[in-house]
């Protein structure tokens, strides 16, 4: 039985890119193997899904229709193993120990999900990154976050961004953009309020999971989310 406390924190493959806006950048690894490992040494249970767009998404790949969408989000989930096995790696080199598993099976490169031994790696004091989404075409890497969080029973799911929480507009355009602190699941559903897809935030809604949107660039950001303090984010949940 969960003793501790159990996040699951869904990293945008875009923001691995760092400056160069393609690729992987290890400097950033670096850094957000640094802010997991601080978690683990406060003994916080980790699951981490991160996105492919630092490499192919697949609304992009087949926007021409040269690629089929299920073809070009089956492209898109490998980007997703990439981009886990690069986090497995950097985590590995700052002595925590990790395992993946894929939502597509691939036994040389990792383990097949399975959630009883994904709990299991957890309780052992094991990060666990789960790549390949949720093994469906049609359905992003947030909603695979939303999913796997709820099925490791995570207490809440930290959604590490660019910026430090939600707003009305972009808030690197317009200067006069506003913060949301709060929402309710419904709002964050709104079209011009971008959080997370509608099939995740309502999944998160009908489970009661908060979903807490932040900086992964601030320092120590994650652990002070998950102490309770929430001044640099904004939290999803129910009224």
């Amino acid at each position: 039985m969960k003793s501790r406390k159990r996040v699951l924190v869904k990293f945008s493959g875009e923001a691995l890119a760092g400056a160069n806006g393609f690729g992987i950048d290890t400097s950033i690894l670096k850094f957000i193997a640094s802010e997991i490992k601080t978690l683990m040494e406060n003994e916080i249970e980790v699951g981490i899904v991160i996105g492919g767009g630092n490499i192919i998404r697949g609304v992009s790949a087949a926007k021409d229709g040269i690629i089929k969408r299920s073809s070009g989000d089956y492209m898109g989930m490998l980007s997703t193993v990439i981009n886990s096995i690069a986090m497995q790696e950097a985590l590995e080199h700052v002595g925590v120990e990790v395992r993946v598993q894929s939502a597509i099976k691939m036994e040389a490169i990792c383990e097949t999900f399975i959630v009883r031994r994904a709990k299991r790696h957890l309780e052992k004091g094991r990060i666990v990154i789960f790549a390949a989404g949720t093994g469906n075409p049609f359905f992003t890497t947030d909603t695979a976050a939303t999913l796997r969080a709820i099925e490791i029973d995570a207490d809440m799911i930290i959604k590490a961004t660019k910026v430090d929480g939600v707003y009305d507009k972009d808030p690197n355009k317009f200067i006069d953009a506003e913060k949301y602190a709060q929402l309710t699941y419904d709002m964050a559903m709104h079209d011009d309020i971008k959080v997370m897809d509608d099939t995740s935030i309502a999944l998160a809604k009908d489970n009661s999971l908060p979903i807490i949107v932040c900086n992964m660039f601030e320092k120590n950001n994650l652990l002070k989310i998950i102490d309770g303090n929430y001044d640099s984010c904004s939290v999803v949940q129910k009224n």
